[in-house]
């Protein structure tokens, strides 16, 4: 079975805008770049359809599906998070917005029917978006219509993964009280960025209480720390819950040098994200592995390049960082914005080895570790002490 890649000029519709840091263009560089790099050679791309009402409602509540179709007749004062300068109103709203759905349906489509292990979609990871409104950009949260919908068509056991700078608070919400889903997110920490939520004591609800796992990261925080925390705590909670399907948002505004946020990774520390997922889909999900995009707001230097390692991964297609930028990609990119200061391989030469957690050093991610450990593995009868576990 070959992994499922999911794409469609289409998928450009959902833009916001203007100025806005959410542009689409991201999208297409990617698309761009892997193709001119071989990445997608003889790969089918799979086109998607506009997600239904009856998907959409699985995770929204009717009178905001009725708010986001009225916004472009409304305009201004809509309500639900819409019209704000996040979420701006936009021509066709609703559609682009269900069509970003569909396609993060699509690939989890593939997956639960057996035609693909692994599937990939770059235009979904819009995981902000809650019940009955829009925020952070995000209008629909295909993370959680997909997950709904995989509960209902063959699993029991999902774990969705979130490495977006930014707390995967939508999807934590959605399942916050449903123990069928574990919830972890690694993001910058919540008293340094929007949306504020992400502690580590968000642990779930109920029955739930211990699959809402979250990992707040100091600024600054580099590829060997983030890599560090995350080996702390991931493998073990995966190695409990016993997951049947990995679902990973991958959005790569953690990156130093994106405008938004303020954590320093590397894309050659996403493109060593991206393998560790394959290996742990690989080692805990028997294979089972659903990758969708998120945020990234360095347009032009990172997204296209870390993306691009994301696709490549999911093909088993691996592309060496030290890989030169192809000429055509770089003549496009330079006609189109003649300012812009383009890197000249597939890296951004960075050491990604890291130290693991237990070694008596004071990493300073070790509070975020300790926190989350502590306040999450008792619940699965875990040792938040002992390094082993």
């Amino acid at each position: 079975m070959s992994p499922a890649v999911v794409w469609d000029s289409a998928l450009l519709g959902y833009d916001l805008g203007g100025e806005h840091p959410f542009n689409p263009v991201r999208l297409e560089l990617t698309v761009r770049l892997a193709t001119e790099l071989g990445v997608l050679q003889d790969v089918e791309l799979l086109v998607p359809s506009t997600a239904g009402d009856e998907e959409l409602l699985r995770i929204h509540a009717p009178e905001y599906l009725a708010a986001v179709r009225d916004a472009p007749l409304v305009g201004w004062d809509v309500g639900h998070g819409l019209g704000t300068d996040d979420n701006p109103v936009f021509s066709d709203m609703h559609d682009a917005s269900a069509l970003v759905v569909g396609s993060t349906l699509l690939a989890a489509r593939k997956v639960a029917e057996g035609e693909a292990t692994r599937a990939v979609n770059i235009a979904g990871g819009l995981h902000h978006a809650m019940r009955d409104r829009a925020a952070g950009f995000c209008v629909y949260n295909d993370c959680a219509v997909a997950i709904s919908w995989l509960l209902d068509h063959g699993f029991d056991r999902i774990a969705y993964i979130d490495t977006d700078v930014h707390h995967g608070d939508g999807v934590q919400a959605a399942f916050y009280d449903d123990p069928r889903v574990l919830t972890i997110s690694l993001h910058q920490h919540p008293f340094t960025l929007w949306p504020g939520t992400g502690y580590s004591a968000e642990t779930g609800r109920g029955k739930a209480d211990g699959t809402s796992v979250n990992v707040p990261l100091p600024p600054r925080t580099r590829d060997p720390g983030w890599l560090r925390a995350f080996h702390a705590v991931v493998p073990s909670l995966l190695a409990d819950f016993e997951p049947q399907l990995l679902f990973t948002q991958c959005g790569v505004d953690s990156h130093e040098e994106d405008p938004l946020a303020d954590l320093s990774l590397s894309v050659d520390g996403h493109r060593t994200i991206y393998a560790t997922l394959r290996d742990l889909a690989e080692t805990y999900a028997g294979g089972k592995w659903i990758a969708v995009g998120g945020g990234g707001y360095q347009l032009i230097r990172v997204v296209p390049r870390s993306w691009t390692h994301l696709i490549a991964t999911v093909l088993d297609r691996d592309v060496d960082p030290a890989t030169p930028l192809p000429p055509g990609w770089t003549a496009a990119v330079g006609k189109a914005a003649p300012h812009a200061e383009l890197p000249r391989t597939m890296s951004d030469d960075r050491d990604t080895g890291f130290k693991p957690w237990g070694d008596g050093e004071d990493d300073p991610v070790d509070i975020a570790v300790r926190d989350t450990r502590r306040a999450v593995f008792p619940l699965h009868g875990l040792d938040p002490d002992d390094p082993r576990d």
